[in-house]
């Protein structure tokens, strides 16, 4: 199998691949849509993408290109603890450190640390938290960066100061999308816990249309455990509502609602429906 993910090394994209496809092969990409491009061109099997932070809610980029551009099914999902470190090529007193770099999220995650440690430093946003590491392992000022162990174990860089993020209980979520004609891994198939993802498109605007579409998946007591609004792209104030239900496609109640929401003149898509894992770390890892 080939994977492909957010890098480079050091990611906690890279973190969730080691977890799901423990010894394979994986390829690190510049960008998500790097990453998704590869599986839809066949040059990968899978690709492990970000989706959505405990802190700074859903990664756009990944909903939207999955739906507008990709279109692969979403096999599996893994939830990773997130602990940002500051992260140095030296040891370093704080008031030394004149710039920090690292992914958009993880500099919001860690806002308060920084506002209140760091007030002198200019904050850099970069693709990944891994390619934060390697820019300030290549550096001879003196910089910081914000990741993980794993981060700091690939770049040889310093953990100046652990666990700088803002709140203690931040997780991140990953999708795994597939090639439609892989054969999805038993690590990924063997948990219970299952989800489906979906997308609804309101035939048009009007009062109380949204509360039709909620209304069938509570009466029939499915719970709905996210919604969220995104663009269409088609013009303003064109939206559709992105959900996750904990049940799966194939559940005679969920095709129930399939069939009221179409007689309603909605549009709804499965982006997939597939087992949730929880990432551990065990005894000796050097995740």
């Amino acid at each position: 199998m080939k994977i492909s993910y957010l890098g480079p090394k050091g990611t906690f994209t890279k973190m969730a691949v080691d977890a799901l496809f423990p010894g394979e092969e994986a390829y690190s990409y510049a960008t998500i849509p790097q990453c998704m491009d590869a599986v839809t061109n066949g040059e990968m099997d899978y690709c492990v993408v970000p989706v959505e932070n405990t802190i700074e809610g859903t990664v756009p980029i990944t909903m939207d290109y999955l739906i507008h551009q990709a279109k692969l099914p979403i096999v599996g999902e893994i939830v990773i603890p997130i602990r940002q470190h500051l992260l140095t090529k030296n040891e370093l007193e704080l008031s030394e450190i004149n710039a920090v770099y690292s992914h958009s999220h993880a500099i919001a995650q860690c806002h308060q640390f920084l506002h209140t440690k760091l007030p002198q430093a200019v904050t850099h946003a970069t693709s990944s938290t891994g390619t934060a590491a390697e820019m300030v392992a290549e550096m001879e000022e003196p910089a910081a960066a914000i990741g993980n162990e794993l981060a700091a174990k690939e770049f040889g860089l310093t953990i100046l100061q652990e666990d700088i993020h803002d709140y203690a209980n931040n997780h991140t979520r990953f999708f795994i999308l597939a090639n439609p004609a892989a054969k999805v891994p038993e690590t990924i198939v063997s948990s219970t816990n299952r989800k489906t993802s979906l997308y609804v498109t309101l035939p048009r605007d009007y009062a109380g249309a949204l509360h039709q579409v909620l209304a069938a998946f509570a009466w029939r007591n499915i719970n709905m455990s996210k919604i969220e609004s995104r663009p269409m792209k088609t013009g303003l104030g064109n939206y559709f509502f992105i959900m996750d239900v904990t049940c799966e496609a194939e559940d005679i109640l969920f095709q129930g609602v399939q069939q009221e929401l179409t007689a309603l003149g909605c549009s709804l898509t499965v982006l997939g429906s597939y087992p949730i894992h929880q990432y551990e770390k065990k005894a000796g890892a050097n995740l």
